[in-house]
């Protein structure tokens, strides 16, 4: 796959995200809470968005026992959680792309909280489809690559169905088609392998650099501020952090 590789991102900001967990547990809880609602089923089997969000989930090590839970929870006629898709798009530092993606149950709250990050720290919020385009969405599995051979994994992942496979450092890449990627997941769990991330993201054709120092501070302080949001659930961008 051409282009900068996401790991480079990822690795620069595991050590906080590991810091986060809880939050992390509770993103994923609420994302999955919505995936059985909207798919109607507590089944992976039956519902493939549920799927998604598990194979994400066992990624972010969440126990099995929170999945269960969470997913009996959505099922439970006592459950009143409403939460909505929402997608917010604009600008970084020096035109960096952001693409935020919220689950909330007010957009009035998240909306102006997104819009004052963007505001403070970056160019600002731009209209529906105006970074998304420069994006492709790609199921996207990382494996930890010390003592693995690059030609095994690459076969085991494409008899598995992933479209493309990286090596990056001291990592493989697998790149999916997003409605294949809970199965190709299955499927090399099944083999043996683990993640160090996988899930249905938002991966950016081109990269940014920033050499200002000012506006990678500021790029730093959008990230973390957009994550430590509640409603945030994802937050991708293209700037190139090596």
């Amino acid at each position: 796959m051409s282009g900068h590789s996401k790991w480079h991102n990822i690795q620069k900001t595991k050590g906080a995200a590991d810091a986060k967990r809880s939050q992390i547990f509770t993103k994923i809880a609420r994302e999955m809470i919505v995936a059985v609602k909207t798919g109607g089923s507590g089944d992976p089997a039956n519902n493939s968005r549920l799927a998604t969000v598990i194979a994400k989930a066992k990624a972010a090590n969440m126990p099995n026992d929170n999945i269960k839970r969470t997913i009996d929870k959505a099922l439970g006629s006592g459950n009143t959680d409403s939460f909505e898709n929402v997608v917010y798009e604009g600008y970084g530092p020096n035109g960096v792309a952001v693409i935020v993606e919220a689950l909330t149950d007010n957009r009035q709250r998240t909306a102006p909280e997104v819009r004052h990050l963007l505001d403070k720290y970056g160019k600002g919020l731009g209209a529906t489809g105006c970074v998304s385009w420069s994006f492709d969405k790609k199921g996207v599995i990382v494996i930890e690559s010390e003592d693995l051979d690059e030609d095994t994994v690459m076969m085991d992942a494409l008899e598995a169905g992933a479209d493309d496979m990286q090596a990056d450092d001291e990592v493989f890449e697998v790149y999916t088609d997003p409605d294949a990627f809970a199965a190709v997941t299955e499927a090399l769990e099944a083999k043996g392998y683990t993640f160090l991330e996988a899930g249905v993201q938002m991966v950016p054709q081109n990269y940014v650099k920033l050499t200002d120092e000012d506006d990678i501070k500021n790029m730093e302080k959008l990230i973390d501020f957009l994550e430590e949001n509640d409603d945030v659930q994802n937050v991708y961008h293209n700037w190139d952090q090596d």
